[in-house]
């Protein structure tokens, strides 16, 4: 058995702070050819997920908020926002799928948010994601602007 709790969320929200890319997570799949793959993912606001999507072969991913406040957001082809949620338990807005083939990615919004992430695998580092020629790529020095840029558009700011 798997058991997340408390403790476990605290314990990889704290790795999560002291990651460079200021999010951590936690595999409970054993090996990247498993087709199912669960994970803990704990990240800070600042981070930066490059918006992607999976396809060839195509994959769904879901997340499922445990603590704090992530945006979830699809894009169309040209890097416009076509849908997006605010999952939070607070708020009741606990999870969001993507589809295959969906321009997605995610901002988190509150220090400590942890999520519970399932998506198809198996998992290769050469196919799994396909990243979106229109936005910048992580370690970029327009990422944090890309971000805010994405915020302000919604009306939305960090840690609000």
């Amino acid at each position: 058995m798997i058991k997340i709790d408390k403790n476990l969320i605290d314990n990889l929200s704290r790795q999560a702070v002291r990651s460079e890319r200021k999010r951590k997570n936690l595999n409970f799949h054993k090996v990247p050819e498993d087709t199912l793959h669960r994970m803990l993912n704990a990240m800070e606001p600042g981070t930066y997920l490059q918006p992607h999507k999976h396809e060839n072969p195509d994959k769904r991913e879901a997340f499922i908020v445990l603590k704090g406040r992530v945006l979830v957001i699809e894009f169309n082809n040209s890097g416009q926002i076509s849908e997006s949620i605010i999952l939070d338990p607070a708020t009741e807005n606990f999870g969001a799928e993507i589809s295959p083939g969906s321009w997605h990615s995610l901002l988190v919004l509150t220090k400590g948010t942890v999520i519970y992430e399932v998506k198809d695998g198996p998992y290769d580092v050469a196919t799994d994601k396909i990243f979106a020629p229109w936005a910048p790529r992580e370690g970029d020095a327009e990422c944090q602007a890309y971000n805010n840029r994405i915020l302000e558009s919604l009306g939305l700011t960090g840690e609000n």
